[in-house]
């Protein structure tokens, strides 16, 4: 029998008086990453149960929105990526990179 191992991802926000957050840190030891800050995290998780995704979607208060709207960019190219890895359909990847393209294209983020 293979020896199971644990891996674990913390995630800890400082939240403001009013439970805004101001700082978001986190960390993966398996990945190197130890305490590292971060202005805005996307964590989307499958509940086979309910056959819904949660979804937890934070930014810091100080989070720019260009930077925002680059980041959400690089998201939707990421899961272009990782739903092609799952599902290996090239049509609906190259959808979804098309999509991409022309969020990228009206945000002006090309330039």
């Amino acid at each position: 029998m293979s020896k199971k191992i644990n891996s674990k991802i913390e995630l800890n926000v400082t939240l403001d008086e009013n439970r805004v957050p101001e700082k978001l840190h986190w960390t993966a030891q398996d990945g190197g990453v130890t305490n590292e800050e971060a202005k805005a995290m996307m964590l989307s998780v499958w509940d086979s149960k309910a056959q819904e995704s949660l979804r937890i979607d934070l930014w810091t208060k100080d989070m720019p929105v260009d930077e925002m709207k680059v980041f959400f960019h690089q998201t939707l190219v990421s899961m272009s990526d990782t739903f092609y890895r799952a599902t290996q359909d090239e049509k609906m990847t190259a959808t979804m990179k098309d999509f991409c393209d022309y969020f990228a294209e009206k945000l002006e983020l090309n330039k």
